[in-house]
């Protein structure tokens, strides 16, 4: 089947924007802005749909301030779109119909971190790599990865995932409470800091994972885990992308408490190679993380070292060194652009895949073939510990048939 495309949304009355602008500039002075500079900024997408810009941004510092910018809009029916730092690779913050960016850069508060309970209360515009600066005096971290240096209030919105979850899980598994201003302007508190009830309804599930369509996350109660004694990372490659899934699968289902287990396919790793300036083999990979104690560390990579035996892996770098393993985990977070340069002048149709961890090699080896009887260029990567990868298909934007095509797919049979 062709999937087809709508027309563009109506936007909403100049009037009713106008009026809500002038309201927000005696309310917020210079923290509210309309220069097409600022607007665009929060507009930007990195795939082949165009930007569409807000009418305003505007700088909230707290939930009251939040709470006044929803109710003013609500009741003149303009859009809003919470804004963290905009680093979702697929448009989600951008405005069709025009209306008003709630940014949340002012709200970056750590309210309170409790030690003893391994929880933190934050605002929502503080980013993961801040957060767990802060905790690293208390031996303390976040450890939910999704690459880029988000703001927790975007990944509890997007309920992201990332390298880690194989360990830790995703935002889901670690949100314990959310403070939210619903599209009416009431202020609403989901849940305690106790980590169990079974009192009421799962609201803090319900808005995990909403986008920013049920309202705007205005503080965030973390789960905290313990900064690990030991941590050692490696890559190992195997014959083929098959290999490397099963060895994943049994990795799993052996329970062998593997931090991150992610894919490369041999592209990528070209990719990744030109891209970081690494001299990583070509060859279909799997990165991995132990976390532990010197001796747990030590005995989850010989029993993976065993795993991955036999299914032909081999060929096993360590990195031990924090700057070793920081290295290769940022060039795998740059996969998006590493991939791009392989064509350029293109940009990528982001794809998201997540099937049962027995069916993963079968997936990634269709996949593979579906790309190749399309004739496109792609790459794969992903976090394969929880049955989840991502293909990354380059198109030109100035060649309409390209990104048409990408979006033929095969009914299933």
């Amino acid at each position: 089947m062709t999937i087809t495309f709508e027309k563009p949304v109506q936007r909403v009355s100049e009037g009713a924007v106008d009026a809500v602008i002038a309201e927000l500039h005696k309310s917020f002075g210079n923290r509210c802005v309309t220069s097409q500079a600022v607007r665009d900024q929060h507009a930007h997408t990195l795939t082949w749909t165009a930007p569409q810009p807000p009418d305003a941004v505007v700088y909230p510092q707290n939930a009251d301030e939040v709470a006044s910018i929803v109710k003013l809009c609500a009741a003149h029916k303009v859009p809003m779109i919470p804004f963290g730092v905009g680093t979702s690779l697929e448009g989600h913050v951008n405005a069709p119909q025009g209306g008003i960016s709630i940014d949340t850069s002012m709200m970056k508060r750590v309210i309170a971190v409790h030690e003893s309970d391994l929880d933190v209360v934050i605002e929502p515009g503080i980013t993961r790599k801040e957060l767990n600066e802060h905790l690293r005096s208390y031996g303390l971290f976040f450890p939910i990865d999704p690459g880029a240096d988000a703001t927790l209030g975007g990944m509890v919105a997007t309920r992201a995932s990332g390298t880690n979850a194989v360990r830790y899980g995703t935002m889901r598994d670690n949100v314990i409470a959310l403070e939210v201003v619903l599209p009416n302007g009431d202020l609403v508190k989901t849940a305690s800091r106790a980590r169990k009830t079974s009192a009421g309804y799962d609201l803090t599930r319900l808005f995990i994972g909403s986008e920013g369509t049920l309202g705007v996350i205005t503080k965030i109660t973390l789960k905290l885990y313990g900064l690990p004694e030991a941590v050692s990372a490696a890559t190992c490659t195997f014959p083929s992308i098959r290999a490397a899934c099963d060895a994943t699968i049994m990795t799993i289902q052996t329970g062998l408490p593997v931090a991150r287990i992610e894919l490369l396919d041999a592209l990528m790793v070209k990719a990744i190679n030109i891209h970081s300036k690494l001299s990583l083999p070509e060859a279909p990979m799997l990165l991995l993380e132990f976390h532990g104690t010197e001796a747990g560390v030590a005995e989850q990579a010989t029993r993976f070292g065993e795993i991955a035996a036999e299914f032909g892996g081999g060929d096993f770098r360590w990195a031990t060194r924090p700057e070793e393993r920081s290295k290769l985990w940022q060039a795998r977070h740059d996969s998006y652009w590493a991939s791009v340069a392989l064509r350029p002048g293109t940009k990528g149709v982001s794809t998201d895949v997540c099937v049962p961890i027995s069916r993963l090699a079968d997936c990634v080896e269709e996949t593979q073939a579906d790309l190749a009887s399309t004739g496109f260029i792609g790459t794969i990567v992903g976090h394969v510990g929880d049955g989840n990868f991502h293909m990354l298909i380059l198109i030109d934007p100035a060649k309409p048939e390209e990104y048409l095509g990408s979006f033929k797919i095969k009914k299933a049979s």
